[in-house]
């Protein structure tokens, strides 16, 4: 879905970054930096769908709304530096996301027992 560039645009005051991801015909998707993991020298992303606030004003999840049915909104990327010291959102390998889901699930579990 995503090409592999990515511009991260930042919201003014609350540090939120949101992420816009644009697929292969130039559709934008916006999504919002949930949590950062590091793995080793690399750093992963957790990223959500984020929706503007005008769309979550019109939105009210009526009945048949599947909005919220799509289990691959959320994902993880590898944060990378391009050559312009830009940080770019790219598809993690397969061992990278084996590592990073692992790596993920260690987080949840130990925020559970911490609860």
């Amino acid at each position: 879905m995503p090409d592999k560039e990515k511009p991260v645009l930042e919201e003014a005051g609350d540090e939120e970054v949101i992420i816009v991801m644009t697929d292969d015909d130039g559709n934008e998707f916006y999504y919002r930096e949930e949590m950062i993991i590091p793995l080793g020298d690399e750093k992963f992303a957790l990223l959500v769908p984020a929706e503007s606030d005008e769309e979550a004003a019109e939105h009210d999840h009526e009945d048949g709304c599947c909005c919220c049915d799509d289990d691959d909104e959320a994902f993880f990327a590898k944060i990378v530096v391009n050559e312009d010291g830009e940080e770019e959102y790219v598809e993690p390998t397969d061992e990278e996301f084996e590592a990073v889901c692992k790596a993920y699930d260690e987080l949840v579990e130990d925020d559970e027992d911490d609860n």
